[in-house]
C-alpha cells in the first residue's frame, strides 16, 4: 500500500552498545564461562521452550555495586536509578596504554556527569569473544581525578576498568570510584559510536542483595 509506514526499521536512533549474551562470550580468565541450557524443547514436544541460565553477577555489560568489595557495601537493587538514565558524555581516548589525567583535563568534566570512555578497546576487542591483554584501562590517577570531579558514572570499552598487571591494580580503581559514589558500568561496546553527548539508559537487573548486575545500555545522541 503506498505510504504506509514501514515500522521494521528502527527511527528512535538508539544504540546498543550491550555485549551478547552466549556460552562462548568473552569473560575473565578466572571466572566460569556462562551456560545456556534447555529445560523444555518445543521441537522436542515439550509444551513451551524454556532456558536455564547459569550467570555470574558480572557477566556482559554490567553495572558493578560498592557490595562488590566491601562487605557492608550498597547492593545493586539499593542503587538510585537514576544514576542510568541520563544524558552521558561519550570521550574518546587516544592513549594506547591507560587513561590518564593530562588526556581527561581539557574536558572540563563536571560534577554529576556520566561519562564513557571510548578506547582503543572499541576498534578490536568486539569482534572476538576471546579475553585480551593488554587493554586500555582506567589508570589509579586518573580514577582519582575523576572521584574529585564528582562524577555519577564511569563506563569503559572492556570488562574492566582497572588495569591486568595485578589483581591489586585492578581491584584500588575499583575501590577508588565504589568509595568515591561513583558507579561503574563495564564492557560497552562504543564501536561506531562517535564522541559527543547522548542519553543513556543502562538500567541493572533487581537483583536482591548482591554486588552487580548485568544490564541493557543503549544511548542516542541529544
Amino acid at each position: 500500500m503506498a505510504g504506509k509506514k514501514d515500522y521494521s526499521v528502527p527511527t528512535t536512533g538508539w544504540i546498543d552498545c550491550s555485549m551478547t549474551l552466549h556460552s562462548k562470550m568473552r569473560k575473565w580468565p578466572e571466572d566460569p564461562q556462562p551456560r545456556f541450557e534447555w529445560m523444555l524443547e518445543r521441537k522436542k514436544r515439550d509444551r513451551t521452550d524454556m532456558i536455564n541460565m547459569n550467570l555470574i553477577t558480572h557477566t556482559g555489560t554490567h553495572i558493578d555495586s560498592p557490595r562488590h568489595f566491601f562487605v557492608d557495601g550498597t547492593t545493586i537493587d539499593s542503587l538510585p536509578l537514576e544514576t542510568f538514565v541520563g544524558s552521558a558524555r561519550v570521550i574518546e581516548i587516544k592513549d594506547a596504554d591507560s587513561i590518564k589525567p593530562a588526556e581527561l583535563e581539557p574536558y572540563d568534566i563536571q560534577a554529576g556527569e556520566r561519562i564513557l570512555f571510548k578506547t582503543k578497546n572499541s576498534s578490536y576487542v568486539y569482534d572476538s569473544d576471546k579475553f585480551t591483554k593488554p587493554y586500555v584501562f582506567i589508570s589509579n590517577e586518573a580514577a582519582q581525578l575523576l572521584v574529585d570531579k564528582k562524577v555519577r558514572l564511569v563506563g569503559i570499552d572492556y570488562i574492566t576498568v582497572g588495569g591486568f598487571a595485578t589483581p591489586e591494580e585492578n581491584r584500588f580503581v575499583h575501590k577508588l570510584f565504589l568509595t568515591g559514589g561513583v558507579s561503574i558500568l563495564e564492557e560497552v561496546n562504543l564501536k561506531g559510536v562517535k564522541p559527543g553527548k547522548y542519553e543513556l539508559l543502562a538500567v541493572p537487573l533487581r537483583f536482591h542483595k548482591l554486588d552487580a548486575a548485568p544490564c541493557r545500555a543503549i544511548i542516542r545522541p541529544i
